[in-house]
């Protein structure tokens, strides 16, 4: 049985995804704050996070951010607030999807079973990888696909889950130049609703946190009019 884990303010809101979900046969635990919310992903240890934005202790941002740096957990956003840049900066911090109130019951449940549908997707792939093959070096960095760590000169590197994506995506494959849709359907799935920014923006993120100059990187190259390649050599 798949677990969801629901941090939301609003009471009504809670028992209402709640119910929806249980009807699915699907385990859930709910938190009306930040704080409760940390500590049932710790001891509950869900397969999705239904996060809303506006928390009264934490902003849901934060939240989002720290739960995707530290698990790989999808987390889906829903928040009263319908602008694209507030869509756009829940989804660069790492948020699988994102939806606003009120919504859809029915919309609702789709989105979420996309979503672990997707999930069990890629955990299976990793599973199936022969284990041999599971540790790629690439210069100063090691990337080990069993334990989902990357290493800058034995030194850990906090990724998102798209980050993570990406980064393996470009290492298996050093010598393709991947354009911004292949990438976009590959990070966030071909039923995603975004554009492309959202792959550049997380390029943007990664570099910083790999490359001792963003400006000029070594890691991640743009190849103008086409998209973006591993740069450097592999080992």
């Amino acid at each position: 049985m798949e677990k969801i884990l629901v941090i939301d303010d609003e009471i009504a809101i809670r028992d209402l995804i709640e119910l929806v979900l249980r009807r699915e046969n699907y385990e859930v635990r709910t938190a009306e704050n930040g704080k409760i919310g940390l500590q049932l992903l710790n001891s509950f240890q869900p397969d999705l996070v239904v996060l809303d934005l506006m928390l009264p202790d934490c902003s849901g941002y934060d939240l989002c951010k720290q739960i995707t740096q530290e698990r790989a957990v999808p987390v889906m956003m829903l928040s009263a607030k319908n602008e694209v840049i507030d869509k756009v900066l829940g989804l660069e911090l790492g948020a699988e999807d994102y939806m606003t109130k009120p919504f859809d019951n029915r919309e609702l449940l789709a989105r979420i079973k996309v979503i672990l549908r997707r999930s069990e997707s890629k955990e299976e792939t990793l599973e199936e990888m022969d284990m041999k093959s599971t540790r790629i070096i690439h210069e100063e960095l090691t990337f080990d696909l069993e334990s989902r760590r990357v290493l800058k000169n034995d030194e850990p590197i906090s990724l998102t889950a798209k980050e993570f994506k990406i980064l393996e995506t470009l290492l298996k494959r050093p010598d393709k130049i991947f354009t911004r849709d292949e990438l976009l359907q590959i990070g966030w799935g071909y039923d995603f609703m975004g554009d492309s920014r959202s792959v550049d923006m997380t390029i943007m993120r990664l570099r910083k946190k790999l490359e001792d100059n963003a400006e000029e990187p070594r890691y991640v190259r743009t190849i103008y009019g086409f998209g973006y390649q591993l740069g450097g050599g592999a080992n």
